[in-house]
């Protein structure tokens, strides 16, 4: 498994490794040894979530606050979407900024979110099947959602016309009025070493192509 860091601190992209043939293929999609080998995390999963979107279905930007904020470690099994995480970890040197990549079925590449970030995705093919862990369970009461196109957070979404949001995401907080609900990230899943702050406020994956980047 290959690791890559992100423009936020404890935002990791993973890359399995895999196995072909003239049969197919075969990776582990998850080795707990392995993962804790890469990133120095021990992340205890206790629920797989699976959706299903269509083209341009954007979804978040969502999180729970504490004492039930989750981890996630985000893939894509089929399809293609433009993945984001925006850092609300108060003590952080990136609180406030984003991050953006593309997760496919044909890249095989995985987003481990440490607790502290709201994440939100838009589908960019025909369809979509996301995955993702938790170390958390859903829990109704601690959910928030910010609203994906808060002007302060500048998220460069690569949209191809307008949105389809779920009402829950329509009805999303600004940025200015999610942060008094903000909480710390657990400490015990977030023990990478902080990065220095980024001179660019925000950050896109350059895997992104340029006509994504120009929406």
């Amino acid at each position: 498994m290959q690791i890559m860091k992100t423009a936020i601190a404890g935002v990791l992209l993973l890359e399995p490794k895999m196995f072909g043939d003239e049969r197919g293929f075969f990776f582990e999609s998850y080795n707990e040894k392995s993962f804790r080998d890469v990133t120095g995390l021990t992340a205890a999963f206790v629920q797989d979530n699976h959706s299903k979107s269509a083209k341009n279905v954007l979804r978040g930007l969502h999180y729970q606050i504490e004492p039930k904020a989750q981890g996630k470690l985000i893939r894509v099994v089929s399809g293609t979407v433009f993945d984001v995480a925006v850092d609300i970890r108060r003590d952080s040197p990136t609180y406030g900024r984003w991050v953006g990549e593309i997760l496919s079925g044909e890249n095989r590449r995985q987003l481990w979110l440490p607790p502290g970030m709201a994440h939100g995705f838009l589908t960019l093919s025909d369809s979509a099947e996301f995955l993702y862990k938790t170390t958390d369970y859903y829990s109704p009461e601690h959910e928030r959602c910010i609203a994906w196109n808060d002007p302060a957070l500048a998220i460069a979404w690569p949209l191809d016309g307008p949105p389809t949001l779920s009402a829950k995401d329509s009805a999303g907080l600004s940025w200015s009025g999610a942060q008094n609900l903000c909480e710390r990230a657990s400490p015990t899943l977030n023990r990478l070493q902080q990065t220095p702050r980024v001179p660019i406020r925000n950050m896109i994956s350059p895997m992104l192509s340029a006509a994504a980047i120009a929406h």
